[in-house]
Formats: structure tokens, C-alpha cells, sequence
């Protein structure tokens, strides 16, 4: 590798060796399995200009995923990003189904398209809040955590991200998933619907926690955003704004 590299510096330029030599780190991470050793015997082959640091990746990736993490929060707090979003929309509880199959039977199916539609109102509601949590997890990345996330699979930031914000997504959404499904009036249509279930004869009765099911496809939908923004500023070059995740990322 190093003779491929010597061989061929005077053609192309320190600026294309720079870009080959991390297009060629990003492409073998995931297979390869490339370790810290591997990413500083690069570091070392390309001589004669600024090497790629780990200090420069750590940045450029804690750089992709607060972008990541601003443009999902931004996608799916907006009116509709929710419930006209076929991959992240909440639809009736499906521990449940049953139920709205048998309301739907029975002339109610408006009624059930008006909870749906405030279910997911109230998690569009609650999104703009997973933005200051993410960022701070984003802070306290280590050199260690970004080069595990760059040589792991597409979505290995989201996963990081999920492992180390949950807890908190969870206990920070719940109030205003709460808040939120009250003042779409989400939480009276669900008494309303699981009352006249609960009336008809011979149904076994009824009652899921409606907050913690809501609470959750908040968080899972937010999460599915973020892995899709990920995905595309590892894949795409446009969506790579500045010249630091161009040269950590670039092809």
C-alpha cells in the first residue's frame, strides 16, 4: 500500500492523495474491521501536508450527526412530519388492533382516524425536545466512540446515539408526549374509543398505557430520521456542508 501511495504522488497531488487515502478508510471500515493502528499507518503514508487526525474525525463526525440530528428533529416536528411519514407514522396501538378493527366494524372508524391523527400531532409536538439532549450526547463523544462509529455499520451513530440518549429521550418526552396528547384532544378520543370498546358484549376488556406507547414511536420515529440523515452524508457528497466532513468523508 505504501509503495501504491509513493508511486503516485507526484501525479495526482497531495490534495488527491488526501482524499483517496480517506475514501479508502471509509470504504474498509465496515468490512475489514480496521483498527486505531490501521488509521495511524495511513496518517503516516500521507506525508507532506496536513494528515487526517483522529482529532479531525472526531469533529467531522460529531460535526455529520449534530446535522443529523437538527435536520430530523426539524423534519419530524413540523405538521405532518409524523403522520404523513409512511416509515415513522403511529398508528393505533397494534397490541390492540383488535380494537379498532371491531370500532372500525361498528361506524366508528372517523373516530378512530381522529386519535390516530392526534397521536401523532402530539409526537411531532414533542420532537423539537430531542434536539439539546442529542447535541449534549454528541459533546461528551470520545476519539474512541467516533472511530468504533466510523468503522462500524451505516447507522453506528444512530445506534451510539440510542444507547447513550434513551433514557433521558424518554424521560424528557413522556411529560410533554402527555401534555401534548391532551391538548390535541389525543387522550379524550382514547377514552371515548376504549370506552365503547370495553361496552361491547363479550370483549375482553381493554386499557394500554397510552402515554408510554406514544412516548416510545416518538422516540423510535425520531431515531429512524436520524439513521436517514446519517446514511446520506456518509453516501452522498452534497449533503456534506463543510470542508471538514468533505475531507473526512469525500470519495
Amino acid at each position: 500500500m505504501a509503495s501504491l501511495f509513493s508511486s503516485r504522488t507526484t501525479r495526482w497531488g497531495m490534495k488527491s492523495l488526501l482524499t483517496l487515502a480517506a475514501a479508502l478508510l471509509l470504504a474498509h471500515f465496515a468490512q475489514a474491521q480496521i483498527k486505531l493502528k490501521d488509521l495511524n499507518k495511513l496518517k503516516q503514508v500521507v506525508s507532506g501536508g496536513s494528515p487526517l487526525s483522529s482529532e479531525e474525525i472526531g469533529a467531522a463526525l460529531k460535526e455529520a450527526l449534530s446535522n443529523g440530528v437538527a435536520k430530523g428533529a426539524d423534519m419530524v416536528a413540523q405538521a405532518d412530519g409524523f403522520y404523513k411519514n409512511p416509515d415513522i407514522k403511529i398508528p393505533f396501538p397494534p397490541e390492540v388492533k383488535k380494537v379498532e378493527d371491531r370500532l372500525r366494524q361498528i361506524g366508528m372508524g372517523r373516530e378512530v382516524d381522529k386519535f390516530v391523527l392526534a397521536l401523532n400531532r402530539a409526537a411531532e409536538d414533542a420532537a423539537q425536545e430531542a434536539k439539546p439532549i442529542f447535541l449534549n450526547a454528541i459533546k461528551q463523544m470520545t476519539i474512541q466512540d467516533a472511530a468504533a462509529i466510523l468503522k462500524g455499520q451505516p447507522d453506528a451513530a444512530t445506534q451510539y446515539l440510542n444507547r447513550t440518549t434513551s433514557a433521558q429521550l424518554h424521560e424528557k418526552f413522556k411529560p410533554i408526549i402527555q401534555s401534548s396528547l391532551n391538548k390535541v384532544h389525543a387522550t379524550q378520543y382514547y377514552a371515548t374509543l376504549i370506552t365503547a370498546y370495553n361496552k361491547i358484549p363479550l370483549v375482553q376488556k381493554v386499557n394500554p398505557d397510552l402515554d408510554n406507547y406514544a412516548t416510545q414511536k416518538a422516540i423510535d420515529g425520531l431515531f429512524t430520521m436520524v439513521a436517514k440523515e446519517e446514511k446520506n452524508i456518509r453516501q452522498n457528497p452534497a449533503a456534506r456542508t463543510s470542508e471538514l466532513l468533505k475531507k473526512v468523508f469525500g470519495s
